[in-house]
């Protein structure tokens, strides 16, 4: 074959569309990208709006009356319960003012079992209910009667995640989240066939179903005995996740440096983040461990585990990012 005709031959298969369909567009965050920017240098500061959704700011200007600052993520959660299902749009409508404000917006989903009814309650019937093997497999299972009902959940918070969207706003989107906390209905469930094949169906289902770009998934994991093996355990595939957070609850070890080493390894050069905790991390913590990117504190276990005073001089640490502070970084 001639020199010529094989160059027409490969500039022709290069931009033929069967080639064309199988090269993905990569979608740019510009919260992701700062994120990246950060790690190793600085930390975001946040706090979890906790319900009710009619005040979805309640805990934010809390800090904001504590220190003179606001904090630089703002969080939300769409919730289980008649009254803050109701309110989801003022949540939604909160997220998009936080985010023309320039705060990172994160938001998750207490979600009611698929097998039960919604709305539900922080109950066994609930949130806390359990799936028996044979109904998590169904689960799983393409066109079966609860695989559906997952999807109809899904349905109902998929055009507040598109009304963000269509505003602009990116999100850090943490479902299933503490995949390796068992008092969950979808977790404590190890293994390709567990927990985190429910997150790779959820994030297929939003993404290809609902068409959601806007999204940037956290996969989120707690601070448990077990962490080492979880963090291996309940890990999604490469693709379905972009940042992975750590939940800090087990008051006896704290920030231990051992949670921070296997949770680096982990996320293998992705951003990790503390996802949740009620004792906020020091700035000596944070001087020690400086890839943490985030860390949002839990509504009013803030204000229980946490002085004023020790609120005060983190907000105040140099490495620690204020939302006055973050809207001076060019993103």
């Amino acid at each position: 074959m001639k020199p010529k005709l094989i160059c027409i031959l490969l500039l022709a298969a290069l931009y033929s569309p069967v080639i064309a369909r199988q090269v993905k567009p990569v979608k740019k965050f510009k919260t992701l990208d700062l994120l990246y920017k950060i790690s190793g240098k600085q930390v975001l500061s946040g706090i979890h709006n906790r319900e009710p959704n009619d005040t979805p700011a309640r805990w934010t200007d809390e800090i904001k009356k504590t220190t003179g600052s606001y904090p630089a993520l703002w969080s939300g959660d769409f919730l289980f319960q008649s009254e803050n299902i109701a309110a989801r749009q003022k949540m939604v409508d909160e997220a998009i003012r936080q985010w023309k404000r320039g705060a990172v917006v994160n938001i998750m989903w207490h979600a009611c079992n698929p097998a039960l009814e919604e709305p539900c309650g922080w109950d066994k019937q609930g949130v806390l209910s359990k799936l028996n093997d044979q109904q998590w497999k169904e689960l799983l299972t393409k066109g079966s009667e609860l695989n559906n009902r997952w999807k109809k959940r899904m349905d109902a918070v998929a055009p507040y995640l598109q009304q963000l969207q269509k505003a602009g706003v990116e999100v850090l989107w943490r479902p299933l989240h503490e995949m390796n906390q068992g008092i969950f209905w979808w977790g404590g469930r190890p293994g390709a066939e567990g927990t985190r094949k429910l997150y790779e169906l959820t994030h297929d289902y939003l993404t290809q179903e609902k068409k959601l770009n806007n999204l940037i998934w956290v996969w989120d994991i707690q601070d448990f005995e077990t962490l080492e093996q979880d963090a291996v355990a309940y890990k999604p595939g490469d693709a379905y996740w972009d940042i992975l957070a750590l939940d800090i609850y087990d008051d006896k070890t704290g920030f231990s440096q051992k949670k921070y080493d296997i949770i680096k390894k982990a996320a293998a050069g992705k951003p990790i983040a503390l996802g949740e905790c009620q004792v906020y991390p020091t700035a000596e913590t944070l001087a020690k461990q400086p890839a943490w990117t985030f860390f949002m504190g839990w509504s009013e276990l803030v204000y229980k585990y946490n002085s004023e005073a020790e609120i005060k001089a983190l907000f105040s640490d140099k490495r620690v990012l204020t939302l006055d502070e973050l809207n001076k970084i060019k993103r």
